[in-house]
């Protein structure tokens, strides 16, 4: 049998694509909310809120998305929505009141979801059928190298400079993940628009992938619980006085997920998705306990690490779940529903957290998290798990 390539142009041109546009997704997310607090006055709930309209937007654009990606092609909806995620940076030197920044946020947050979605479903086509869990597992790596390098250069400069330049490198970066988008080729079976039974317009079958749906709804439960992370983990840093700590959180993070990460595509591969989700879930309810306790830096970024192991397993390989679980001329309908679900649970989450935290405090929210992260537990084994078939044992494929 012959060994199908992984690292071939088009998968390192998409993959580098995707690494640029979320550097600058995550520089914001972790930098705006003290923007919102310092700059303009704002309170727990406001920094809410601009994560909450961000990726409502997301979710809203994410099943149209999956249509036209289907229906028009991949690669002019992924260049559509680089340019719009790039207009919409350079605005951010103007959001200078509550008001404006939430427009933005809004209109920003539409050109992300549909970023996200044509990569994602172009990721899924290039990615050989053998080596889905493997490849889509390092297609994220790069995703999870920008969550690294954003937050650590996004609270670097708002420490030494100016929000003026962290919103010009967003601008920068952003602009670079265009001309790189366009050395990405796609598979000749999937370089047309698709031929398949057309379906009623605006149906529920022509904007949602029934089969992605189970897992989808899994990974909705577990971004609910991320997004305390996302939204709140540099605000949480320096309410206890550990805010250099916080850039060095998603360093922490990413190491321990590049750590394992080519271990678990390859096992998810070989002995199936329940070896890889059920360790995986508890790794992440207990790095999620450990940062409700915090009150060093050790302790909390030992629970950057363990969190890592768990939750930076979870997405790539549940997103998987999802693409296989789908007929090949639906990966794109089956990636949008997947993120659809994903980014409604950081929206909701975001926004319902950010009040518990205002009468409570962010201590107690992430404590209340990990039982959410238990509940994503229970519904993974009702709605996959008990029946996920256990795949035949095979030789890993070779680099």
């Amino acid at each position: 049998m012959n060994k199908q390539p992984l690292w071939t142009k088009g998968f390192l041109s998409i993959s580098i694509t995707s690494f640029f546009m979320f550097i600058g997704f995550y520089i914001l997310l972790t930098t705006l909310p003290i923007y919102v607090l310092d700059e303009l006055n704002g309170n727990g709930t406001q920094v809410g809120l601009i994560t909450s309209v961000f990726l409502i937007a997301a979710v809203l654009i994410r099943p149209l998305s999956g249509k036209w990606l289907d229906e028009i092609g991949r690669k002019k909806i992924l260049f559509i929505a680089l340019i719009l995620f790039f207009v919409s940076s350079i605005f951010y030197f103007w959001a200078n009141t509550m008001l404006s920044l939430l427009i933005l946020r809004f209109i920003h947050g539409i050109g992300f979801g549909m970023v996200t979605t044509a990569a994602g479903a172009i990721a899924a086509d290039i990615i050989p059928n053998e080596r889905k869990g493997e490849g889509l597992g390092y297609y994220s790596m790069f995703m999870n190298l920008a969550m690294v390098m954003g937050p650590f250069a996004g609270l670097t400069i708002i420490q030494y400079s100016s929000f003026n330049t962290l919103f010009m490198l967003c601008s920068i970066l952003s602009f670079l993940a265009i001309p790189l988008s366009f050395a990405v080729q796609l598979p000749k079976e999937n370089a047309s628009v698709s031929k398949t039974a057309q379906q009623p317009k605006l149906s529920f079958a022509s904007l949602f992938e029934k089969k992605a749906i189970p897992v989808a709804i899994v990974a909705g439960i577990l971004a609910v619980s991320y997004s305390g992370i996302l939204a709140f983990i540099s605000v949480y840093a320096k309410e206890l006085g550990l805010l250099e700590a916080a850039s060095f959180f998603f360093v922490v993070y990413a190491a321990a997920m590049l750590i394992s990460r080519p271990f678990t595509g390859r096992w998810f591969d070989l002995y199936g998705e329940n070896k890889i989700i059920y360790p995986a879930i508890i790794l992440f309810a207990i790095g999620m306990f450990l940062l409700s306790q915090a009150t060093s830096t050790f302790g909390f970024l030992l629970a950057g690490v363990i969190i890592g192991f768990g939750y930076g397993s979870l997405t790539p390989c549940l997103q998987t779940i999802a693409i296989k679980n789908s007929d090949p001329s639906r990966r794109g309908l089956a990636t949008s529903t997947f993120f659809t679900f994903f980014d409604t649970g950081i929206g909701v989450g975001s926004y319902v957290l950010g009040i518990v935290a205002a009468y409570t405090s962010f201590s107690t929210v992430y404590l209340i998290l990990v039982g959410v992260i238990f509940l994503a537990l229970v519904a993974y084994f009702l709605l996959h798990g008990k029946t996920a078939i256990l795949p035949q044992s095979r030789k890993t494929s070779e680099f």
